[in-house]
C-alpha cells in the first residue's frame, strides 16, 4: 500500500531554498567578480612595471612611463642596481560588498640598460 500525498503539504519548500541558497550565491558570485578585478588589476601591473622598465632602461623617467599605465590608486618604485633597472608597481584591490578590508597586487619587470651613447640615438 502506497501512501496518499495530500495537496499543499509542500507549499513554501521553494520559499525556504531559495531563502537558504541565494547568500550563498551572492557570495560567490561577490567572490567571482572580485577575482575578476584582481586578476585585470595584475595585469595593468604587469603593464605598467614593463613600460617603467624599458623607459628607465633608455634613460628616460621609468616612474612616469609605468604611472601613465598603471591603475590609478598604485605606486611606484623604480630601483637602479648596475646594468639593471626594476621597476616595482603595486595597486590596491577592494573587494566587492562593502567595507571589507582589500589585498595588494604587485608585480615587477627588469630591465637591463642601456649604453649612454646609444641612448641618444633616435
Amino acid at each position: 500500500m502506497t501512501a496518499r500525498r495530500w495537496p499543499g503539504r509542500d507549499r513554501g519548500s521553494f520559499t525556504a531554498e531559495l531563502a537558504a541558497g541565494l547568500p550563498a550565491l551572492m557570495l560567490l558570485l561577490l567572490a567571482g567578480l572580485t577575482a575578476v578585478n584582481a586578476v585585470t588589476t595584475r595585469a595593468q601591473c604587469v603593464d605598467a612595471a614593463r613600460e617603467g622598465a624599458i623607459a628607465a632602461a633608455r634613460g628616460e623617467s621609468g616612474t612616469a612611463a609605468a604611472v601613465h599605465v598603471a591603475p590609478s590608486p598604485s605606486t611606484v618604485d623604480v630601483l637602479t642596481s648596475g646594468d639593471t633597472v626594476t621597476v616595482t608597481v603595486a595597486a590596491r584591490v577592494r573587494l566587492l560588498g562593502g567595507g571589507l578590508p582589500g589585498f595588494t597586487v604587485r608585480a615587477s619587470a627588469t630591465a637591463a640598460r642601456e649604453p649612454d651613447g646609444l641612448a641618444a640615438i633616435p
